[in-house]
């Protein structure tokens, strides 16, 4: 037993995920408290404290809870999770439990969830190229050791497929062996977690990651521990060990729906559509743990993906985010129907920091031509077909069909790649087989020495 632990009985009230506790002395905020009732053990943690009274959010939830009978132990502690090697493969539930009920072995330490604060003078600038073996991402819109980059989806859409593509292909070239995935799944079904259980088994993607699994059963204080569980754990293999660490999220509407739950049980004032006004504070918390540090050979890069209610970009949660981190990744609904996998629309897709880590020495001389090239002609030939609505085929000139021909064919072979892994240079391939459609003159974006050595190539094939 903790020799620090005090009891408190004089619980006032409950309030949705929240219990109320008066009389407490010296309490800390995100303190660990522990529950005892007559029905047995519940786990939670110091939400708010004014004077004595505090809130407390309860990882089980409340159901069932009554203010006669219970008492509140204050641990004199904060949530931690176990850290160890032996996590690799291991599956573990919202607040870091194994979910196969085997015990962790080997554990080295226990972490706070909420990390360790970060010296800003210790960033370094990300500036690794990051593989995840998509065409539309490593291409035009490069994913970059030690950035955030999220991708928006539509109710729908193929989200789910893609993270668990990306989970199983994602690597750093040339330092593939000492590349981690930590996978925090947030809110999802039952049949979603089943999905991606079998599918990283299958793949044997389970070995090289730690994956949390928060069921929309579960409750939401759990929730809101899950990506940072996920996060610790990250920031353990990235800055103790050394590890290239990419962590996924899903989904992130989700984490901040059930922050709205526990807002409204607080009675706070919400803001845009009911969210509390300091979830841009909230959410800021979890993506600026992403990062590079001098003298450490590990990097923590995320992939948070965030369903956009009605395709709404303009969404609080949607907008927040796009703010807080570096770029978006959009699935297109349009795409989607028409069959192409993955769906990503390139034109509302960026990667600000993909400068950073792409050109000679990182990955081709040409990769940012190549993109700038690919962008100027697919939003050409996206023009055209509006024009073509408007004045029918004949009013098209020549060349102008020639850009119609090349957008299909940039949509049919270079996005629509399927589930099969693309490395950079079969990527930039099939984007040379698309811009095909187009004559050389058209090519003013790509080094004039590159198009000629290619268009000769052509000729000798």
């Amino acid at each position: 037993m903790n020799l620090y632990r005090e009891g408190y009985g004089s619980v006032k009230g409950i309030v949705g995920p929240l219990l109320l506790v008066s009389g407490v002395r010296e309490a800390g905020f995100g303190e660990r408290v522990l529950i005892e009732t007559p029905d047995g053990l519940r786990t939670g943690q110091i939400l708010q404290v004014d004077g004595d009274l505090c809130a407390i959010q309860v990882f089980e939830g409340t159901m069932g809870l009554h203010s006669g009978g219970t008492t509140v132990w204050l641990e004199r502690d904060i949530v931690r999770v176990p850290v160890g090697i032996s996590l690799l493969g291991r599956v573990l539930d919202g607040r870091g439990r194994p979910v196969d009920g085997t015990p962790l072995a080997f554990v080295e330490k226990t972490i706070p969830v909420n990390g360790l604060p970060l010296n800003p003078v210790a960033r370094t600038s990300p500036n690794a190229f990051v593989e995840t073996g998509i065409s539309t991402v490593d291409l035009m819109n490069t994913l970059v050791r030690g950035q955030k980059l999220p991708i928006f989806s539509g109710a729908g859409l193929p989200a789910n497929r893609l993270a668990a593509q990306i989970v199983r292909q994602a690597s750093v070239p040339g330092k593939e062996t000492s590349f981690v995935v930590v996978f925090a799944a947030i809110g999802i079904t039952a049949r979603e977690a089943g999905y991606f259980l079998d599918d990283f088994e299958k793949t044997g993607a389970l070995n090289n990651g730690v994956f949390f699994i928060n069921l929309a059963s579960d409750s939401a204080v759990e929730r809101l521990l899950t990506p940072r569980m996920a996060l610790s754990v990250a920031e353990y293999f990235a800055f103790e060990k050394g590890y290239d660490v990419l962590v996924v999220m899903t989904d992130m509407l989700h984490y901040c729906e059930a922050l709205r739950e526990i807002s409204a049980a607080r009675e706070e004032v919400p803001g845009r559509r009911g969210f509390p006004g300091y979830m841009y504070s909230d959410l800021a918390s979890l993506y600026e743990r992403a990062g590079c540090v001098h003298g450490c050979a590990g990097s923590v890069t995320q992939i948070p993906i965030i369903t956009m209610p009605d395709d709404d970009m303009t969404h609080p949660v949607v907008d927040l985010s796009g703010y807080i981190t570096e770029g978006q990744i959009v699935l297109d609904r349009n795409l989607h129907d028409r069959g192409i996998y993955p769906p990503v629309n390139v034109l509302p897709s960026l990667s600000r920091l993909m400068n950073k880590g792409i050109g000679k020495g990182r990955t081709v001389p040409e990769h940012r031509s190549m993109a700038d090239q690919l962008y100027a002609a697919y939003a050409r030939s996206r023009e055209l077909e509006r024009l073509k609505l408007i004045v029918g085929e004949e009013g098209l000139s020549p060349l102008e069909h020639r850009y119609i021909r090349f957008g299909s064919a940039f949509e049919k072979q270079f996005v629509n790649q399927g589930e099969s892994r693309r490395d950079l240079l079969a990527s930039i391939e099939e984007s040379w087989k698309s811009l095909a459609e187009l004559p050389a003159s058209e090519l003013y974006r790509l080094p004039d020495d590159l198009v000629s050595s290619r268009m000769a190539r052509g000729k000798d094939d």
